[in-house]
């Protein structure tokens, strides 16, 4: 045998023996033995629009029976803000009786065949299977809905409902979004490919963002560093610029400028700071972090809590998921070792 051959050999010989004795703690896991009810999505958007707009007082009951407490949600949080009896079926009659929202039904219900919602149906069920498998003590949603929101959100939570408003995600050329002027850096995220991943990461913070001391910028970065590192968990496969919602732009910014970005974070004592007005301009949402560069991506403090999770499971590959979501902010900041 030759020499380079020799070496080639050798080299494939040693790269598979790396991959076999370092296999990716989230990706490669068998799901096949846990034991979930498949997600099946009832479609609230379909009852509505076909119930005629004079039979709503009747209908009503029947919706409460099929939808649970989700309906009233969806009465007086989504489409009526007032709480009076009668303004109700008003809502209700004016919402389906609109012909702008007429418009957006038809469209919802051109993109979301039966064929792709039963794609969504199958992604998230693998999807919960795997969040089961890692973080078997977390409560699963037991009902699934779609719903026309009339553009006020993506993913709505309650109880043990998950809701996913269909008309956030009529593609980014979509003419009701361009009548609405939306900011171009919400329609670039405002597509089919976001669902899943959107609707897993709502009822993530649904489970976990309850008593969190959010007190200073670490606690904050940290908190979704696990919700984050957590879809990960639950959705492996999914490109990192899906699960946060960067464009390859930013995600290039990120990786470029990451060890920038750090630096500028642990100066002056940044990580430590409570002042809630100079905390907003790093984990709220927008078209850039101003402070930083207009080419810095929003919600940047996430980002980089995200990369410190992933720093803190490597360096301690004992640690299961869910002791992850029940540690300490500085225990995974000193544990970490972060240097990028």
């Amino acid at each position: 045998m030759k020499q380079g051959a020799l070496l080639s050999t050798l080299l494939l010989f040693f790269l598979t023996f790396f991959y076999a004795c370092n296999p990716n703690r989230l990706k490669d896991v068998d799901v096949s033995t846990i034991q979930i009810t498949p997600v099946k999505i009832l479609r609230l958007d379909q009852d509505i629009f076909s119930t005629k707009p004079d039979s709503f007082e009747t209908a009503t009951q029947k919706m409460k029976i099929k939808y649970g407490g989700f309906y009233n949600t969806f009465i007086f949080n989504v489409i009526n803000h007032g709480e009076e009896h009668d303004s109700v079926y008003k809502a209700l009659k004016f919402f389906v009786q609109d012909k702008d929202m007429k418009d957006v039904f038809n469209e919802t219900q051109k993109i979301f065949t039966d064929q792709e919602i039963s794609a969504i149906e199958n992604q998230l069920t693998d999807g919960f299977k795997h969040l089961k498998y890692h973080l078997p003590q977390t409560t699963l949603p037991k009902q699934y809905v779609s719903f026309i929101s009339g553009f006020n959100c993506n993913v709505s939570t309650m109880d043990s409902t998950l809701g996913i408003s269909l008309d956030a995600y009529l593609g980014q050329q979509n003419k009701f979004y361009q009548m609405l002027q939306l900011p171009k850096y919400k329609v670039r995220f405002m597509t089919t490919d976001y669902v899943v991943s959107d609707a897993v990461r709502g009822w993530l913070i649904h489970c976990y963002d309850k008593n969190e001391q959010l007190n200073n910028l670490l606690n904050h970065m940290i908190f979704y560093g696990k919700l984050y590192y957590a879809l990960d968990a639950a959705l492996p496969e999914v490109e990192d610029s899906i699960k946060i919602q960067y464009s390859n732009t930013q995600m290039l910014y990120c990786k470029t400028f990451k060890k920038n970005l750090w630096a500028y974070f642990t100066e002056k004592n940044r990580l430590y700071n409570t002042d809630l007005k100079e905390l907003a301009p790093f984990v709220s949402d927008g078209p850039f972090t101003s402070e930083i560069s207009k080419d810095c991506p929003p919600r940047i403090a996430a980002y980089v809590g995200w990369q410190v999770v992933r720093s803190y499971m490597n360096k301690n590959p004992k640690v299961t998921v869910e002791q992850l979501m029940n540690t300490d902010a500085q225990i995974i900041l000193s544990k970490s070792k972060y240097k990028p």
